[in-house]
């Protein structure tokens, strides 16, 4: 697995702050020049999808006051299309 997608809801009215916990502590917490990692968000929703040869650590749990529920992970593994 070399891939993990990382999303977490944010609790009513803190989406805001929850990307920027994300972008401020939960990206870094994985930070790794190895690691390709891209943020989106979507509504209440942050999503974090971190790419690299060996498999990426999970970011850490937020500060429960920002999410609704407890942030679910998946691993991945890439695969190449050959055209």
């Amino acid at each position: 697995m070399d891939t993990l997608m990382w999303e977490a809801k944010a609790a009513e009215g803190r989406g805001a702050e929850l990307l920027r916990w994300v972008l401020d502590e939960g990206v870094r917490a994985i930070a790794d020049p190895a690691v390709r990692t891209e943020v989106f968000v979507a509504g209440d929703r942050v999503v974090v999808i971190a790419v690299a040869d060996e498999p990426p650590r999970r970011l850490p749990d937020p500060p429960e006051e920002l999410i609704a529920r407890a942030p679910h992970a998946w691993p991945f593994t890439r695969v190449n299309i050959a055209t």
